[in-house]
């Protein structure tokens, strides 16, 4: 009896024993893994912080020695950066002068020998009741815009100078875009009308080909116009005779108003004359798209009778 109830305890003890082994084994596994997750994020955690360190130890470095702050490299590329904008500059002269209408010349001579041009001028000669005058709208390349100030500066007294800088570079890179991709749609039409087989087809393609063509045009004008802008300053010059009383520059909001409104319609000048320029153009594309249109109805007309 003693050892039958020795045996039923050992067998008893027997799955309890191998249970308890095997928990052991499960909770040590566990622990193991803990500690390396742990270290796993206690080495991470002095990587990072000895990458930290070492970035703001170079940027301190970098920081206490003169000259260093900008790499060459990257001043290149910001300056380049500033190079691809496109601003457009416009401003206003006045000038207190001898003889204003000779003054007008030399200004006219100034500015085409610095490579612009005079796109209007106005000259009011002395009389009893009024001073001579004249107003003159400049245009000069945008790099020897400071050259050419300081020339114009020389030939009289300075009441003032206001110059305005407007960025059109979101515009430009647009019209870029657009130009670009109506360029790749006419040449696929192009190709497309090389490998047409019938005349409805042709002439369809004729149409949407025409329409295209116009819209490039109307494109490349508006992208050529806004390069003058970009290239060539606008300056509004004016002149006036020693002993009158010339306008002051903007010193408030009106006056500044003003002043921007007559810059305003300067450029809206040179923007009609850029339109009159292309205007026969469209005129002649347009009527050869009417043409072209009437055409494809009339084939259309012609085949659903057939």
């Amino acid at each position: 009896m003693s050892y039958s109830t020795e045996t039923d305890g050992t067998a008893a003890r027997g799955p309890q024993q191998r249970q308890g082994r095997l928990s052991g084994r499960i909770g040590a596994t566990a622990a193991l893994a803990l500690a390396a997750l742990l270290l796993a994020g206690c080495t991470a955690s002095g990587s990072n912080s000895a990458t930290d360190s070492g970035v703001r130890s170079e940027s301190m470095d970098a920081g206490s020695v003169p000259g260093e702050m900008t790499a060459p490299g990257e001043a290149a590329a910001g300056d380049a950066a500033i190079a691809d904008r496109s601003v457009i500059t416009t401003g206003s002269v006045s000038l207190t002068v001898a003889d204003p209408i000779r003054s007008a010349e030399d200004a006219a001579t100034i500015v085409e020998e610095a490579g612009g041009r005079v796109d209007s001028r106005t000259e009011t000669p002395e009389t009893d009741n009024q001073s001579a005058s004249a107003n003159l709208s400049l245009r000069i390349p945008v790099g020897d815009l400071d050259r050419t100030l300081d020339a114009l500066r020389a030939l009289g007294t300075v009441n003032y100078v206001s110059l305005n800088a407007s960025d059109v570079t979101q515009q430009s890179q647009d019209l870029d875009a657009r130009i670009t991709a109506l360029t790749t749609s006419v040449d696929r039409l192009l190709a497309l009308m090389a490998q047409a087989t019938t005349t409805t087809d042709l002439i369809a393609i004729e149409g949407e080909l025409s329409t295209r063509q116009a819209e490039l045009e109307g494109l490349k004008s508006q992208r050529d116009y806004l390069t003058d802008q970009v290239e060539y300053s606008t300056i509004a010059l004016d002149l006036y005779s020693t002993g009158t009383v010339a306008p002051g520059a903007p010193d408030n909001f009106w006056t500044g108003i003003v002043a921007g409104w007559t810059t305003l319609v300067t450029a809206l000048g040179a923007l009609l004359v850029g339109i009159g320029f292309a205007l026969p153009w469209l005129a002649i594309v347009a009527v050869a798209g009417g043409i072209v249109v009437l055409i494809v109805r009339l084939a259309t007309r012609k085949g659903k009778a057939t």
